[in-house]
């Protein structure tokens, strides 16, 4: 069924929570017994995120109800026909039922309940809360009404600006600030929160998930890329026309539509503005518009010369010997004709040998094996691979998954580089003599004791010879977003704790360069994998500290700088980055999965081409 956000903790605890941390500073709360007689939805509303009679009873609260919800967070959306003046209240209001609500949409109906601030994801999230009514009295007072003409959400109403600098009095948060919805995108969308709200034909710029969501923007030309989406291109350019959209129609009953970045919803999609934990202000469609296929196709990118290197990086999410061999052959198909069947590929998310049971087992020679039997059957190389198991359940991921980065080569192209056997708590190092750079252990893992890489993936360091011209890769997984407050966080800028832990890991892949460039100016590094990171981040930056490594992406236009894509964003997550002896390179981001409602993978994979 469609995703919601269901209510697991008693709602008055939340609150009561709430009050004692300090979240809701800036709101009157009340005994539970004091009561509000004949309050209006925007008296509750109020004119902040927080409304001023949380913890109260009130009485006879009246509108219209425009939106029913029979799955996950059960209830229903009332709206007052009758506005105030002021557009920093809004006039919907959910009323939160915990069973299936017994109202119909064009009810008139006439509450008693208690006023309540529901944090999505818990006080922890950073989330910003919605403001509800809980354990409702409902009497229908008539039935068949029309609902409220919807409120117009389109690219000239929605401002420019994301989002009003945090209170520093209140640790940066926004809740106790007065909306101001003409200025900050933000603050119109919770003025709106519970309103009847329509969007009009819209570009989509997230795939439709698993959750039977998908994202459009109502902003045609806001940081657009030739392929439909939206680019994140800074911290400081949120995209405010992103809205997500899910339907109130159950999916048993009506499908929800498969859209892929760049198809349109076309016509009218209407219903009430939520909010909730996985992606914040979303249209919860009574009326759905009907999805516009775009024709977008996968890329494929050019095969390299027969002097030219090409090393890949590919997030493959998890896999393991009991996917089903179809995934198997999707990804193995990617790589032998969407990467042109790559001289060097690094693997990410490979797990052992029987995935996420947690029993022990740590090699993935099956997982690899059956992967590379995938690809040759594709009509791709013979590839030979490389790695070192990780200890078990010390390198984070699904627990007892052990995932790992994974080396494939092609030997009719490259040669790898054996030197020195290894273990997983073993380092290698840098060595060399006469300006020639070699490790003292091939493959190997970098500074694996270094608490960077606690519940972390240890980089993969190996030594590859191409036309007699060494070349050192180092895979890598840097440590996760988890933890991290999302962009609809009421702290502004929101609090993004997981940079402290992939700037450690960073600077430790940087000295390693360091190392490697120090005997050898001119080697030839590649820095490859999922750095979990923008490319303007500081993570990146340390990477690239002294000028040991430059950000390949960055030789693409800003517009095309992007390998994932999240609630909307199209974003840098992937990199290949490389030294300064890699003097002239190709680099492609190849879309074919990020974009598209059916993936392989969520990440699409990076190449780069040059001679070394």
């Amino acid at each position: 069924m469609p995703s919601s956000i269901p209510r697991f903790a008693a709602v008055s605890a939340v609150v009561s929570a709430a009050l004692a941390a300090g979240l809701l500073a800036g709101s009157t709360s009340a005994a539970a017994d004091d009561s509000a007689t004949g309050t209006r939805i925007h008296d509750i509303q109020g004119t902040t995120r927080v409304s001023p009679l949380v913890g109260k009873q009130v009485t006879g609260v009246t509108g219209i109800v425009t939106g029913v919800r029979t799955y996950g967070s059960r209830g229903f959306w009332i709206q007052d026909p009758e506005a105030d003046a002021n557009p920093a209240t809004s006039e919907g209001l959910f009323v939160f039922t915990s069973s299936v609500p017994t109202v119909a949409v064009g009810d008139a109906v006439s509450l008693n309940g208690t006023v309540t601030e529901y944090v999505p994801g818990g006080l922890n999230s950073g989330n910003q809360s919605l403001t509800q009514l809980s354990k409702p009295v409902v009497t229908v007072v008539s039935q068949g009404n029309p609902v409220p003409a919807p409120v117009t959400i389109s690219a000239w109403s929605v401002p420019d600006e994301y989002a009003p600098e945090g209170d520093a009095a209140a640790a940066g948060s926004i809740n106790g600030l007065t909306l101001d919805p003409e200025t900050y995108a933000l603050d119109y969308y919770e003025s709106l929160e519970g309103t009847n709200v329509r969007i009009g034909s819209s570009r989509v710029v997230g795939a439709t998930d698993p959750y039977s969501e998908l994202w459009v923007t109502v902003k045609p030309w806001e940081n657009r890329n030739w392929r439909g989406g939206t680019v994140y291109g800074s911290y400081e350019s949120q995209n405010t026309g992103r809205l997500q959209i899910q339907s109130l129609t159950p999916i048993a009953q009506q499908p929800f539509p498969k859209a892929n970045v760049g198809d349109r919803l076309t016509g009218e999609t209407e219903g009430p503005l939520d909010f909730n934990q996985f992606g914040g202000y979303t249209l919860t469609a009574r009326t759905l518009g009907t999805v516009q296929d775009n024709g977008l196709e996968r890329e494929t990118t050019d095969k390299q010369h027969k002097n030219e290197l090409a090393v890949a990086t590919y997030n493959v999410e998890n896999l393991d010997p009991s996917d089903p061999q179809e995934k198997f052959d999707a990804l193995a198909k990617a790589v032998v004709d969407n990467l042109a069947s790559p001289d060097i590929l690094a693997l990410e998310e490979i797990q052992d040998n029987n995935g996420a049971k947690n029993d022990g087992t740590v090699a993935a020679d099956q997982t690899v094996k059956k992967f590379t039997d995938a690809i040759l059957a594709a009509g791709g190389p013979a590839y030979e691979w490389r790695s070192v198991d990780p200890q078990n359940n010390k390198d984070g991921g699904e627990p007892g998954g052990n995932i790992r980065q994974v080396f494939l080569f092609n030997p009719e192209r490259v040669s790898f580089t054996d030197r020195a056997a290894t273990d997983e708590t073993s380092a290698t190092a840098v060595t060399g003599s006469k300006g020639r750079a070699a490790l003292t252990v091939s493959p190997g893992r970098i500074d694996p004791a270094n608490t960077a890489w606690e519940s972390s993936r240890k980089p993969l360091a190996g030594e590859f010879v191409f036309r007699g011209r060494t070349v050192f890769v180092i895979a890598n997984h840097f440590g996760s977003k988890g933890g991290d407050e999302s962009i609809v966080s009421h702290h502004q800028p929101p609090n993004r704790s997981s940079e402290a832990k992939r700037l450690l890991q960073a600077q430790a892949v940087n000295a390693f360069v360091k190392d490697i460039v120090a005997v050898e100016k001119q080697a030839d590094v590649l820095v490859v994998g999922d750095i979990n990171d923008f490319e303007f981040s500081g993570t990146t930056k340390a990477l690239t500290d002294g000028g040991a490594l430059y950000p390949a992406v960055k030789s693409l236009p800003r517009s095309e700088r992007y390998s994932y894509v999240y609630q909307g964003n199209s974003q840098v997550l992937d990199q290949i980055l490389t030294s300064p002896g890699v003097h002239h390179f190709e680099y492609d981001s190849v879309h074919i999965n990020a974009e598209f409602a059916d993936q392989d993978s969520d990440h699409d994979p990076q190449v780069v081409r040059f001679r070394p």
